[in-house]
């Protein structure tokens, strides 16, 4: 009986562990969602495929288990190709790809980190590559400066 409760407790605890090992991330219009059901910040990660320090944010910020930790936290976490006129999507009774919307939001380099507030009016933005300190640091201001703020 030990061992079984012991095997259950190492799954457990495994599985909460693993849990937390990436970034939760959504689409846009399902972060939308979410936060009208319970309010938190959205980060978006405005990238394009041919972006070199995109790719390094993802391999080496983005990976970083407290980054990880804090941004599944504190945000509900989207990525969005700059670049794709493909997949279409509706937010506040208008229809977007999400290069429209990027475009919508005045993102016009990259890496670019959109920050919308809970009541998804304001707005601010994080641009170019962060070392994960960095990007920590970045991303406590905005959250210390009051965008976050219920």
């Amino acid at each position: 009986m030990k061992k079984i409760v012991f095997i259950s407790l190492f799954l457990f605890t495994a599985h909460f562990v693993r849990a937390q090992d990436k970034i939760e991330w959504l689409k846009f219009e399902e972060a939308v969602a979410a936060t009208e059901a319970n309010p938190k910040m959205l980060l978006i990660d405005v990238y394009t495929d041919w972006c070199g320090w995109c790719k390094k944010m993802d391999k080496e910020t983005f990976t970083d288990p407290v980054v990880v930790s804090y941004i599944n936290e504190k945000f509900y976490a989207v990525k969005m190709n700059a670049e794709d006129n493909k997949r279409k999507f509706d937010f506040k009774g208008k229809e977007y790809t999400e290069a429209k919307m990027a475009a919508a939001m005045r993102v016009n380099s990259y890496p670019n980190f959109v920050i919308i507030d809970p009541t998804l009016k304001n707005i601010t933005q994080l641009p170019g590559y962060r070392q994960p300190v960095q990007f920590l640091d970045g991303l406590g201001q905005i959250v210390d400066n009051g965008i976050g703020a219920k």
